[in-house]
């Protein structure tokens, strides 16, 4: 990739923009971040461009796709990058408590979060994880109302305490089904910070403080193993549920 710091996809430079207002220390300092779900490796690519050295861990289970992106987009000299062929449940239960200061959530099978990702108790191993001023950030697409990201968002601030969730301002207005980014931490998450830099993205973007997003979805409970569910499924391609 000649142009790591080129971010296409909308939600991609939520969690960049994210993960440099929350993460620990500020760039260029290394950061160690574990990644659940792989892909194009795009936001590893930037943790490297952006802050060479990092020591970054993406558990990805389809190992054929690992093997054509790195075979078309070779990894950059001098990277960290360590990719698991593993599930998120099997991969993070793995790691050493307090190891990341960061675990970027960002793992999709059929377009919808798998059930087991989403949960109270797998948010709760991924805050184990995490260092003490680190931080998690997760991809996740709803439709309007934020039902389902409400309910993850009641598992991580179960897990660590306090939440924020940053989307496109059509999504957060409920115009339309889109990927928010939500953000918990169990230090508060700095909301003044992260509101003066989204007018510096390419797109319109808002965000929902922790007591916002409790009101836009009152009583939501986190999801437990026994009662998962997948995000909801997306609508086809070029058709958006709106309400």
């Amino acid at each position: 990739m000649e142009h790591p710091d080129d971010l296409v996809f909308e939600y991609v430079a939520l969690l960049a923009l994210a993960l440099d207002v929350c993460a620990p220390e500020p760039a260029p300092a290394r950061l160690a971040v574990t990644h659940v779900g792989g892909g194009g490796l795009t936001l590893p690519r930037w943790v490297q461009h952006t802050r060479p050295g990092s020591p970054q861990v993406v558990l990805e289970p389809d190992a054929g796709l690992t093997a054509q992106v790195r075979r078309e987009l070779p990894l950059p000299r001098g990277h960290r990058i360590r990719v698991r062929p593993v599930d998120g449940r099997t991969g993070v239960a793995a790691l050493a408590t307090g190891s990341a200061d960061a675990v970027v959530l960002d793992a999709y099978a059929g377009g919808r979060v798998p059930p087991e990702l989403g949960t109270l108790e797998f948010l709760t191993d991924c805050a184990r994880v995490l260092s003490p001023g680190g931080v998690l950030l997760a991809n996740v697409a709803d439709e309007p109302g934020l039902r389902y990201a409400g309910r993850v968002a009641a598992g991580a601030r179960a897990a660590l305490g306090h939440t924020a969730y940053l989307a496109p301002h059509e999504v957060l207005k409920g115009r339309r089904f889109g990927n928010g980014v939500l953000v918990a931490r169990r230090g508060p998450v700095d909301v003044a910070e992260l509101r003066r830099r989204l007018p510096r993205l390419p797109f319109p973007a808002g965000l929902l403080a922790d007591a916002d997003l409790r009101r836009r979805v009152p009583g939501a409970r986190p999801f437990l193993d026994a009662a998962a569910e997948r995000s909801p499924e997306p609508p086809e391609p070029g058709r958006w549920r709106l309400r």
